[in-house]
């Protein structure tokens, strides 16, 4: 907005220029949601077309013209699917626009040597989020937000009072919505000196191997699996939509493990997701062999 003439942080978005907010036709609720709050809009967005995978289509974007920010995702919470951030980047940012990415959980796929190659062309975004609660493990309400210019953040978060005098040193408060709130950074911290940069890697890669061997085991009974297995989600069909959720209720009552239900384009699905640390092979077999039985008619 600053490159419209206008400071939002003084004079909010009454008059403002009107901003274009577009995103996948998969964005993650919270997303919109998000969008509600900030006075944006959940139902002024522009949706983007995806394909079967929930991959923003980069060529559907529209043509952007005055503030406008892209909300693209890394990690469908469905699918695993990443759209495709180079290209998407490229269009944003030659009409100015902002771009941010929802990297809730598969932006830790850059720990990875093995599937960094998903998030190319990421860094090029001015703003990611994710979530440490999921493949680190640690408790909720350990959002992570970045944000490429540091004097933007600070403009939009920082405040002043008289008891809260400024020190020569970088002042967290300044940089967060929240002016108090329990220190989640420590138990981040923790987890990722804990696991280094090998073990962080190591935990996402046997996650998404273990996903693999869902979708195999399965595919093997003679489940449908929805997805192209790329990260750690597995979607699975059991044929027609009341069968399915009938055998995820049965998962559920058996106890072996826990898979929950969606809806993916149209369809019923049972969703996996594999992020726990202490998940191995023979949890896998077991599940397996419990979802088949609870399949069976």
């Amino acid at each position: 907005m600053t490159n419209a003439g206008w400071d939002v942080e003084a004079d909010g978005l009454f008059d403002a220029p009107p901003i274009t907010v577009v995103v996948g036709d998969e964005a993650h609720p919270s997303l919109i949601k998000a969008l509600g709050m900030l006075g944006l809009g959940r139902s002024r967005i522009k949706r983007i077309p995806v394909d079967r995978q929930g991959r923003m289509l980069a060529s559907e974007m529209p043509p952007l013209n005055g503030p406008a920010i892209v909300c693209m995702q890394a990690g469908n919470v469905n699918t695993g699917a990443f759209d495709p951030a180079e290209e998407i980047c490229a269009r944003a940012h030659s009409s100015g626009a902002w771009v941010h990415i929802d990297g809730a959980f598969g932006l830790w796929a850059a720990a990875s040597p093995r599937y960094e190659r998903l998030i190319e062309g990421a860094g090029g975004a001015d703003s990611w989020a994710t979530d440490a609660h999921k493949w680190l493990n640690v408790p909720y309400d350990s959002g992570l937000a970045f944000v490429k210019d540091a004097a933007a953040l600070k403009d939009a978060m920082s405040l002043t009072a008289a008891y809260l005098p400024q020190g020569e040193h970088r002042e967290p408060s300044q940089y967060t919505p929240a002016l108090s709130r329990r220190a989640r950074g420590v138990e981040i911290w923790a987890a990722l000196k804990s696991l280094g940069p090998t073990g962080l890697a190591d935990l996402i890669e046997r996650n998404c191997c273990l996903a693999r061997r869902f979708a195999e085991g399965l595919q093997r009974g003679d489940c449908e699996i929805l997805n192209e297995v790329v990260l750690n989600q597995v979607l699975v069909s059991f044929g027609n939509d009341t069968r399915t959720r009938e055998v995820i209720e049965r998962v559920q009552r058996d106890g072996t493990c826990w898979c929950g239900p969606t809806e993916w384009q149209g369809r019923t699905a049972m969703r996996i997701s594999v992020s726990s640390w202490a998940t191995r092979d023979e949890d896998v077999e077991r599940s397996v062999a419990a979802i088949l039985q609870a399949s069976i008619v």
